[in-house]
């Protein structure tokens, strides 16, 4: 069972952690300005040199990471993780991503062609309703009292059906 001073441990440690943390940026803030130029200097080359290894271990995390691309194997389609840019013989083509990327596209094409023949279906479908439930009442003889009365357009529904 877990004792009640054991909840609050990890908050009060951060706590202490971030406390600590601040005061010894605060003091090596303050011990940058009396620092010597010698050292300020190798110390700032020694930065740029770290830079520069971080962003070349990324590129060549990047080169060395496959990206998937489309393969057709007999009648399926299947993921390959083959290097980018590389086509399935091998040989590297440009225009290969620029297909593989408006393939990919036509799916979420066809989805809203088909929500916007959906609407459009709708909407005449809505269009249709009142222009057949105008001519019922245009057409029929009616004393005009009958058209304030509420349930008149469910008579007309109901006699529609």
């Amino acid at each position: 069972m877990n004792s009640p001073k054991s909840s609050p441990l990890p908050a009060d440690l951060d706590a202490r952690v971030a406390r600590f943390g601040l005061r010894v940026a605060a003091g090596l803030t303050e011990r940058s300005a009396a620092m010597p130029h010698d050292v300020s200097e190798r110390l700032r080359f020694a930065r740029e040199q770290a830079l520069a290894r971080a962003a070349q271990a990324r590129a060549a995390q990047a080169a060395a990471a496959p990206s998937p691309s489309v393969v057709q194997m007999g009648s399926v389609l299947a993921f390959s993780g083959g290097p980018r840019g590389m086509g399935p013989a091998g040989g590297s083509d440009g225009r290969n991503g620029l297909w593989a990327k408006l393939i990919s596209a036509l799916p979420l094409l066809a989805l809203l062609a088909g929500l916007v023949l959906m609407q459009q279906s709708q909407i005449h479908e809505q269009v249709v309703a009142a222009a057949e439930v105008d001519t019922a009442l245009l057409s029929d003889h009616l004393p005009p009292s009958a058209f304030s009365d509420p349930g008149f357009a469910e008579y007309l529904r109901d006699s529609q059906e």
